[in-house]
């Protein structure tokens, strides 16, 4: 009878209602206390009693999962970043990894275009003033007036130029790989460099994976190039940015200002400056939300844990009500 370790946050809160579908095939269950998080030394804690896991955005070190092997079969990721798990080493065990691709495209998107919005129109200051009883017409810009920078130019970053390409919007694209030439002759997406799309852009997005290119791609020197006054918004993984270099331009004000759902630590640390800062936006990495993605997203992650454990998938259909 196999076990998972059943780790994925956004998953464990429902456990009841998938407890059926694991007695089905067998599976028992461990269920650890979660945050946000298990850690390397939470995850050693279990080393050895599990084949399979569904987990969130735990730390799969080297470490991790050569404790782990060889019961450990398959790791079913609950999303699409697998930065946490170290790849190499599940590979050199073997070690499955399952995941969702483009599982939150369309949320992450929008949540992207909602910061642009919210900064170019002004709406959350605006009603600060009001409620403290300030009567100032903030000015805001048409976004038609605006140049947006994306950093990642992959199905998120796709779906965002084409909500911005929508408004009006210029939109500069970068990225280490090569983007299909009929998605920016329809859309008009400028690809250009990563020094001229940060000196350009009014609202730079970050939407690439966090891998050995991308680690603190924003920091110091590149923000030294950034246009004067513009929005960073990054919806992608926190590490992509030097936080100690973000809050220094944000205070310098080289940067107009930031709206940020993921960090470098999360949870995000309650002595950090940016929840001081007024030009800062802050979400606890929620950029995904949507109650019809994450249904999607359920039962892949259970269908590939099935599928690493060499266990037929075909009965799942029967338990999504």
């Amino acid at each position: 009878m196999p076990t998972i370790l059943f780790s994925a946050p956004y998953m464990l809160p429902f456990v009841e209602r998938f407890r059926p579908v694991f007695a089905h095939y067998g599976i028992e269950l461990l269920l650890p206390d979660v945050q946000e998080r298990l850690e390397e030394a939470e995850l050693l804690h279990y080393a050895g009693q599990f084949d399979g896991a569904i987990c969130g955005d735990d730390r799969f070190t080297a470490r991790v999962l050569e404790a782990c092997a060889p019961r450990l079969k398959v790791i079913s990721k609950w999303g699409t970043g697998i930065d946490s798990i170290d790849a190499d080493a599940c590979a050199r065990l073997g070690i499955r990894i399952g995941r969702t691709p483009n599982a939150f495209t369309l949320p992450v998107a929008d949540t992207v275009m909602g910061y642009i919005l919210a900064f170019a129109r002004r709406q959350p200051w605006m009603d600060r003033a009001m409620k403290n009883g300030i009567w100032d017409k903030i000015p805001g810009k048409a976004l038609h007036e605006l140049t947006l920078g994306i950093i990642g130019v992959g199905a998120i970053g796709k779906a965002l130029a084409r909500r911005a390409r929508a408004f009006g919007m210029t939109v500069l694209g970068n990225d280490i790989v090569e983007i299909d030439h009929v998605f920016l002759a329809e859309t008009g997406v400028q690809m250009t460099s990563l020094e001229l799309l940060l000196s350009h852009a009014d609202f730079i997005s970050l939407n690439c994976d966090l891998n050995p290119t991308s680690r603190h791609l924003i920091n110091a020197q590149t923000l030294s190039l950034v246009k004067r006054g513009a929005i960073l918004i990054n919806t992608a993984r926190g590490p992509i940015v030097d936080e100690t270099a973000l809050i220094a331009a944000l205070q310098a004000g080289q940067l107009g200002g930031a709206a940020l759902d993921v960090f470098e630590v999360e949870p995000l640390p309650h002595n950090s400056p940016l929840l001081q800062m007024d030009n800062v936006l802050l979400a606890p990495h929620n950029a995904n939300s949507s109650p019809a993605a994450w249904e999607r997203v359920h039962w892949n992650t259970i269908k590939n844990l099935l599928e690493g454990l060499g266990l037929p998938a075909d009965d799942l259909a029967k338990f999504r009500t």
